[in-house]
């Protein structure tokens, strides 16, 4: 018989601790505020990137979730980048 495990979220269910769960949350938060930062200035990739001070291939891969491949101070980063005088309020938004 298999046994059914439910979990608090779909974080909770991918890491093996609290600690990692609570890390990938805080990293797609700050993402996909991020991505609404973008989207709002109706940047193409290219400009994001300029704005952003990265490439557009890291861009791309913020743009399409990819969360494995940001650490949060890369997005605290960005987040200052793009103007934001408190990346930290932004990610506890």
């Amino acid at each position: 018989m298999i046994e059914i495990q439910t979990f608090d979220s779909v974080w909770d269910a991918l890491a093996d601790t609290p600690e990692q769960a609570a890390n990938l949350q805080a990293r797609a938060d700050l993402m996909r505020q991020i991505t609404a930062l973008i989207n709002a200035n109706g940047w193409k990739q290219v400009d994001a990137a300029v704005h952003c001070g990265v490439t557009q291939p890291r861009i791309n891969d913020l743009l399409r979730g990819r969360v494995s491949r940001f650490s949060l101070d890369a997005l605290v980063n960005i987040a200052s980048a793009l103007g934001s005088s408190n990346a930290i309020s932004m990610f506890l938004g």
